[in-house]
């Protein structure tokens, strides 16, 4: 149980690095060959089109074939796309560049299921903490991913073609050590389809549409803000140097606290973890009105990585209470799906808002988002049901 987790958590690490790649310098390769400041952040936005994109088939093929083999395709799908890109930028095109980053995208597509292979491979007493510790793979990451970037920014010509050549290289090491995968298959009587609900009902329960809608909140402001950053940081003077530490420093912000995240579940309920999240993620906001300076920014995004995590790390324990093992395909790539088109939103509008609003009011524009989390999460708290007494538990 233990090894498969280290495995899940090293592919992890491996993920996040080709997908903190794309968000650390897709915007700044966008800008170099897109013909408006506006579509800078397509490639972005084509990253979370392709994971919408696959989220539905990639858990399905995976109830078929097994998450070994679907893990595997996602790595080579990521494969692809770094090269695409990279040859996208020789030929100067911005829609082959979105080609090549949706592909990434398609390799999070399978990627984003790692967490829930974690709780299929771990026992109910490990299992939060082994969903954190494969979310913790993101530490290595958050320390390589934009150093990778920063490195093959100016390596080769045209700029930043070096970093998505290394993207594809991290993907083929990705696809290497998730051969040694083994996550055991649902037993005959859950795998079947009679005992399972409509999907319908099952996004109706009250713990299934708040650790959605918690989950949503939490990837829709951290995407908007992160995306936003590298460009609002050249706006403001900053270097590319800075830009990636800061990111950098908000990645570490998102997957640092994984070590410990399980444990505080574990400790105070879920729900209140899910809105210390919330706390933090209002923090981050207000730190954007302390100025357009690089410690501002460190600081700020540091709040937003670590609230993302208490956010997410709690709505996914609060979701695998809410569905059975028969449920689990097409409520997983339900509640993801949501997430992925969430984030395409939010990533695609990231240029046009920072252009339009500045930094400070786009993130002003995010607060009663988080309100109406807050309020969600606090009603599901006043409720009194079986799984969300496992929640507080």
């Amino acid at each position: 149980m233990h090894f498969q987790v280290l495995l899940l958590a090293s592919a992890q690490a491996l993920f996040q690095m080709a997908s903190i790649t794309v968000m650390t310098i897709g915007g700044l390769a966008g800008a170099e060959v897109a013909s408006s400041p506006s579509l800078a952040t397509a490639p972005i936005a084509a990253m979370f089109l392709g994971t919408a994109l696959l989220t539905i088939p990639a858990s399905l093929l995976m109830a078929r074939i097994g998450r070994r083999a679907g893990f595997t395709i996602g790595a080579v799908l990521g494969l692809t796309g770094g090269l695409v890109a990279a040859g996208a930028l020789w030929l100067e095109s911005l829609w082959l560049l979105c080609l090549g980053t949706m592909l990434v995208g398609a390799y999070a597509g399978f990627a984003q299921f790692y967490r829930f292979a974690a709780s299929e491979v771990a026992n109910d007493a490990f299992r939060s903490r082994a969903i954190s510790f494969v979310l913790a793979g993101g530490v290595f990451a958050a320390i390589a991913g934009p150093a990778l970037a920063r490195f093959g920014g100016e390596l080769l010509t045209p700029s930043y073609v070096a970093s998505f050549l290394f993207l594809a290289i991290v993907s083929l090491v990705a696809a290497g050590v998730l051969l040694y995968l083994r996550v055991p298959q649902p037993p005959p009587a859950a795998a079947g389809g009679a005992a399972a609900r409509p999907l319908g009902r099952i996004i109706r329960q009250p713990v299934y549409a708040v650790a959605l809608l918690a989950a949503a909140t939490g990837y829709g402001v951290m995407v908007l803000a992160m995306t936003a950053t590298p460009l609002a940081m050249t706006h403001h003077n900053h270097g590319l140097g800075e830009t990636t530490t800061v990111i950098q420093l908000h990645a570490l912000g998102m997957f640092v606290p994984s070590f410990f995240t399980g444990a505080l579940v574990a400790r105070f309920g879920v729900l209140r973890v899910m809105l210390a999240g919330v706390a933090l993620l209002a923090g981050h906001i207000a730190l954007t009105f302390s100025g357009t300076g690089f410690y501002s920014f460190a600081a700020a995004l540091i709040l937003l990585g670590t609230g993302w995590n208490f956010l997410f790390i709690g709505s996914t324990n609060l979701l695998t209470r809410a569905y059975t093992p028969a449920e689990k395909g097409k409520a997983q790539a339900a509640n993801d799906l949501i997430i992925v088109l969430v984030s395409l939103t939010t990533s695609l509008g990231a240029g046009a808002l920072q252009t339009a609003v500045g930094w400070q009011t786009l993130n002003l524009l995010l607060v009663p988002w988080l309100a109406i989390a807050a309020a969600a999460i606090l009603w599901l708290g006043s409720r009194r049901e079986p799984a969300l007494a496992m929640a507080r538990s």
